[in-house]
């Protein structure tokens, strides 16, 4: 294959905007703001996991509240009720009058067991809604790192994408003028080479592979006409030659 010494320059026109274009792929994706949502998302994850914990622990304590006011309720309405017989005189009998006497006693210590009970429920009522409130703030503190570090990468995409933009369309221009058959050479070697199809001959060094042709191997680059395609014996890129090469 050959190109005109001008058409080979030019495809190191191409190959610096390829790397530049690599370059911005990778900066892309190494943001750091990547590695900061996913550890903040997992964080508020694992906070909105213990916060509905907290809410249906406090949800079970109301119920649970609620059910032991209304046993509490019941046995006062009792009592009451049975203080009303106990004053009023109907109960004349004295084995009637000692059986209720008996079961105000009974009923007043099963009130003062179920008020406990009640108290008991409303302190851990209490612990669960402070660490709802607790859990809840820290969730909305998380939600805003989130929001905040979205809205650097968002800002960083939107210049890494702006700048990706232009160099393709200097790409497609530049690309424009190299031969066809000679940047189909150039775009194979580019994928099966990392990236990098061609590389110029400076200093009687690939600066593909970063090795220093031999003797015999500068001989024939020397001998070969200035249209003709030489390749890196080493790493078999597109070596072009340029007043730099040291030949």
């Amino acid at each position: 294959m050959n190109a005109a010494p001008a058409d080979q320059i030019r495809l190191l026109d191409v190959q610096a905007l390829d790397v530049r274009l690599s370059q911005l792929a990778h900066k892309r994706k190494a943001l750091p703001e990547h590695a900061e949502i996913e550890s903040l998302t997992k964080d508020h994850a694992q906070l909105r996991d213990l916060l509905v914990a907290a809410t249906t622990e406090e949800g079970d304590c109301a119920r649970e509240q609620t059910k032991a006011e209304q046993d509490v309720d019941q046995v006062r309405q009792r009592a009451v009720r049975d203080q009303q017989r106990l004053d009023s005189g109907a109960v004349t009998s004295p084995k009637d009058l000692e059986n209720l006497q008996r079961e105000i006693a009974s009923l007043a210590k099963r009130q003062g067991d179920l008020e406990d009970v009640v108290l008991e429920v409303m302190e851990r009522r209490e612990s669960a809604q402070e660490r709802v409130g607790e859990l809840t703030e820290r969730v909305g503190s998380v939600q805003g790192k989130v929001d905040d570090a979205t809205a650097r990468r968002d800002a960083a995409f939107e210049q890494i994408d702006g700048e990706r933009a232009t160099v393709t369309k200097e790409r497609e221009v530049v690309a424009g003028s190299v031969p066809a058959d000679l940047l189909k050479l150039y775009d194979k070697l580019r994928e099966k080479e990392g990236g990098v199809g061609a590389a110029r001959l400076f200093q009687r060094r690939c600066e593909g592979c970063r090795l220093e042709l031999n003797i015999t191997e500068l001989n024939e680059v020397r001998a070969a006409a200035p249209d003709a395609i030489v390749r890196c014996e080493n790493c078999r890129r597109i070596l072009v030659r340029t007043s730099e090469s040291g030949l």
